[in-house]
């Protein structure tokens, strides 16, 4: 697959709206893994204090498994389905990212069974690591 850097594409595979999208590129989709991107906007709803919040850098997460859940609807000619986030574990936020900093986010997927995806998350900005975890995403019925 080649990568998606068109904001618009990549919002069609989510089911989040603006202003509340976090993830705007899709580097790579592979089996059981993918990366996404966000170029933090400095009118972004989590940009508090001149810094991308913690819990935006969760929602960016949230949204990265959603993006890979999205895609795969996608290549089935699906819309993107809606779900939760069912846990958040082991979450460790390093550092918080500036404004126009670009965020690249590797999602590997540990387990996928009847709707739930459990996954692990690891966030880095300008090739540093600043944020890692896991995440299980249910889908809604």
């Amino acid at each position: 697959m080649e990568s998606i850097l068109e904001k618009s594409i990549v919002e069609s595979l989510i089911p989040q709206k603006a202003p509340f999208v976090m993830v705007d590129k899709l580097f790579a989709f592979g089996e059981n893994t993918l990366t996404s991107g966000l170029t933090i906007d400095t009118n972004n709803i989590f940009v508090e204090n001149g810094r991308f919040n913690e819990s935006g850098i969760v929602e960016h997460m949230a949204q990265s498994v959603a993006l890979y859940t999205g895609y795969q609807f996608y290549l089935n000619k699906q819309s993107a389905p809606e779900g939760y986030i069912g846990s958040v574990k082991d979450v460790e936020i390093l550092e918080l990212p500036l404004p126009g900093e670009d965020l690249v986010t590797e999602v590997n997927v540990i387990q996928e069974f009847m709707g739930v995806t459990l996954v692990d998350i690891v966030t880095r900005c300008n090739t540093i690591k600043i944020a890692s975890g896991q995440m299980k995403t249910v889908l809604a019925k």
